[in-house]
């Protein structure tokens, strides 16, 4: 499971640090997590680390099929390819979904005010 989630990580272009703020643990957490022996996540921060990957939960939790939705190898899709519209939408949210959840608020704020 360790190679799974670091492979994940590696492959989102995340750092142990950003990975551990959308998960809401420490990056020592993350760290643990990604070492052989080292501790297991708890299925609900596996499920999150899962949704900010965009790897399938089933994969990262026991290594049966494939990492990515519709993929045979890991890293394979576009990361935007089942929610954007456009190239423009895939980059924007590529862009969102890389910044710390304070700054990603802002973000969404800024948005919001310019829709109006």
């Amino acid at each position: 499971m360790a190679d799974r989630i670091r492979g994940a990580r590696t492959a989102a272009g995340l750092s142990q640090t950003q990975l551990a703020e959308e998960t809401g643990v420490k990056r020592s957490a993350v760290a643990q997590w990604e070492r052989r022996g080292g501790t297991h996540p708890s299925v609900s921060h596996l499920a999150r680390i899962a949704v900010v990957t965009q790897v399938r939960f089933e994969w990262l939790a026991t290594g049966r099929g494939c990492g990515k939705p519709g993929d045979e190898e890991l890293g394979a899709a576009p990361p935007s390819a089942d929610y954007a519209r456009n190239d423009l939408e895939g980059n924007i949210l590529s862009l969102v979904r890389r910044l710390p959840p304070r700054k990603r608020q802002v973000a969404h704020d800024i948005i919001e005010m310019l829709g109006v």
